[in-house]
């Protein structure tokens, strides 16, 4: 989400090692500029980082507000009335608005590319397939983990 919403890459400027993974797991979460992302996609974002699971939105919480997202960026004033409720309509023009706003910050800050000015990545700033037991030896436990219930469901019957 982040990247997508700022088109930067998160903690760029740091190794992707075990003290990130420490850091991300103890609550560092990656600076957020809100000109240039809409204030309800940054409050989104901020809420799926949540670091208690239960505080996170459920993803039908998260398809209605990307479906709201969407039909208010790109406004079709008769398919909105037949997808979003009447009670949304106030909502929709305040995400309107915010997506206009962002749009017009990320246009006029827009500067020609310059290879001397590009932003510079740490060179341990990188993704790649690794062990994570030497990453999470110091993480706490959580004790929580074998609570949660999970609905298992056959999709594989024809009932």
């Amino acid at each position: 989400m982040y990247f997508v919403g700022t088109g930067k890459q998160p903690f760029s400027d740091c190794a992707h090692d075990q003290y990130l993974a420490i850091n991300i797991c103890n609550g560092i979460r990656p600076e957020v500029n809100e000109p240039e992302i809409p204030k309800c996609y940054s409050e989104l974002m901020k809420n799926c980082w949540d670091s208690n699971p239960d505080n996170r939105p459920k993803i039908a919480e998260i398809l209605e507000l990307i479906d709201l997202f969407f039909y208010s960026y790109k406004y079709d004033k008769f398919a909105f009335k037949r997808i979003v409720k009447v009670k949304k309509e106030q909502q929709h023009y305040e995400i309107e608005k915010q997506f206009k706003e962002a749009e017009e910050y990320r246009k006029s800050h827009l500067t020609p590319f310059d290879e001397s000015k590009r932003l510079t990545t740490h060179p341990q700033a990188f993704y790649t397939s690794r062990l994570l037991n030497p990453f999470t030896k110091d993480l706490p436990k959580d004790d929580n983990i074998g609570n949660n219930s999970v609905e298992v469901i056959d999709f594989t019957n024809d009932e």
